[in-house]
């Protein structure tokens, strides 16, 4: 005699969430329980936790062979998340639960020895599929604070295995995730740019980067403002789409330290000795890295030049395409990476090169190998380049000067993104070169002097580009339909290469 029962789960392979069929057979013979279909050592282990949390819940595990099949085979299946379905599909392969409702319903939790359900990571990509085939999701009580983000979806939390068995039998009835609408984002965490004094055409740099979606490279001396800038971006970036919201707390949902979800914008600013896997991401079980964690939202590097170069150069694949792929010897793994870079950088070891006070005693030499720590590929995708002085202490006494706070800024910024976003669904940094020639056209004049400017200072393709999309920003902030020779003009000022020696 045999009895067999199907139940359904999700794995985890990047942000994506594959259903895995968890099949239960038991059959007469020496009591043993054998689990297949790829399992990592997390997974092997679990029939020791679903065995005592069985018995501990009051049911009975069944003395007869088991085998259990993790389809399909050749996905990789790792960590404690399989433990609740691998429980049901033993009670219900025993026949100590009925099987009637099993059809729509899916499991994710791990157990405790004593019946217990704990949190486990990914559980809101896992929602956000469950919900597209209109099935529901049963999963812990501490895993409720992201599920409930999948508006979509019905999902039940539970205490204990007991529970759950309970709702299955109609003798309990689960509490529901509600529903919740996703909070508007408010200034009132975030640094504000009325507390810069003085740096104008920073702070318009900061606004024209923060418009359009456009990488941003600062070199200054120590003290000119170049961190407090860039820890105010995200002060004055456009709200995110609800689907944008989504995406980025999916990324959080990852991580096993994750203590909460923030629907802003992320700001992610590594130390300079980060390793080239806590950049992009990585491991032997793959997680994502800065550069995915700051996915729609701000990565910022300070001291450029001390991160190692080898570290540095593998940003320039996911600045182009916004994603990541991961590559080990089990699987290949693609995470989300569509960050705006923030760097700055001082112009020479000691800071003080070009700032007319004297103090910079590096020899050419120095200067010249502190700045080659960059690549020129990597300096090429960067969209604009800013050169800050240091913002003198009488002229912060005698300025007059109203300072815009980041909410005013914020409004232009966000008027002109809708207005790319109305007119090719993206923003300006995301253009292709069709569309560039679309919407960045450019009088003959112009056009002309682009070509003596792309000349002068010997720019590639993409840095014609990239010029390109600038201009195009700019002039959206103007609520301009065509670029303008100011527009171009300005757009050129912040192309001019790096101070280099």
């Amino acid at each position: 005699m045999s009895s067999l029962a199907v139940i359904k789960t999700r794995a985890n392979v990047g942000i994506d969430a594959p259903q895995v069929l968890v099949e239960v057979h038991i059959t007469n013979g020496l009591p043993a329980l054998a689990i297949v279909g790829l399992p990592e050592t997390a997974v092997r282990e679990s029939k020791e936790r679903v065995r005592s949390a069985l018995i501990n819940s009051g049911f009975e595990f069944p003395c007869r062979r088991l085998t259990i099949n993790l389809a399909p085979a050749d996905l990789p299946k790792e960590g404690g998340r399989f433990d609740l379905a691998i429980a049901i599909g033993i009670l219900a392969a025993s026949n100590q639960i009925t099987s009637e409702k099993l059809a729509n319903i899916e499991f994710l939790g791990e157990l405790a020895l004593t019946g217990e359900l704990r949190a486990v990571i990914g559980v809101l990509p896992a929602a956000v599929q469950v919900g597209k085939i209109q099935h529901h999701l049963i999963i812990p009580k501490d895993n409720a604070n992201e599920a409930v983000l999948a508006k979509q979806t019905k999902t039940f939390i539970a205490d204990h295995l007991k529970m759950v068995c309970d709702h299955l039998q109609g003798e309990l009835i689960l509490q529901e995730c509600q529903s919740q609408d996703f909070p508007s984002i408010t200034l009132t965490n975030l640094l504000d740019f009325k507390d810069v004094v003085g740096q104008k055409q920073a702070k318009r740099a900061m606004e024209i980067a923060a418009a359009g979606g456009h990488h941003l490279l600062m070199q200054g001396p120590p003290g000119g403002g170049k961190t407090m800038l860039a820890n105010r971006l995200s002060s004055i970036l456009p709200r995110l789409s609800e689907q944008a919201q989504l995406e980025v707390a999916a990324v959080c949902s990852l991580l096993p330290e994750n203590q909460g979800y923030t629907l802003d914008r992320p700001f992610r600013s590594p130390h300079h000795t980060i390793s080239q896997v806590g950049l992009v991401g990585g491991g032997s079980t793959p997680r994502p890295g800065e550069i995915s964690l700051a996915h729609h939202g701000v990565l910022f590097l300070d001291e450029l030049p001390e991160f190692d170069r080898r570290v540095l150069e593998v940003l320039r694949q996911p600045m182009e395409s916004g994603e990541i792929w991961i590559s080990r010897a089990k699987q290949k793994v693609k995470f989300p990476a569509s960050f705006q870079l923030i760097a700055a950088m001082n112009p020479c070891p000691c800071g003080y090169y070009n700032d007319n006070s004297g103090r910079c005693h590096c020899s050419m030499d120095k200067i010249k190998r502190y700045q080659q720590r960059i690549s020129g590929p990597l300096l090429d995708r960067i969209d604009m380049h800013l050169i800050l002085q240091k913002t003198k202490l009488n002229d912060m006494k005698k300025t007059t000067e109203k300072i815009e706070s980041s909410q005013c800024i914020r409004h232009r910024v966000e008027i002109a993104s809708q207005r790319q976003l109305e007119r090719t669904n993206k923003l300006n940094v995301q253009l292709v070169s069709d569309e560039i020639e679309k919407h960045c056209a450019l009088s003959v004049d112009d056009a002309n002097l682009l070509w003596k400017a792309v000349d002068k200072y010997q720019l590639s393709f993409r840095g014609y580009h990239r010029i390109l999309r600038v201009a195009r920003t700019i002039a959206d902030l103007a609520m301009s339909d065509s670029i303008e020779t100011s527009h171009l003009s300005e757009a050129l000022s912040y192309r001019q290469t790096t101070v280099r020696i």
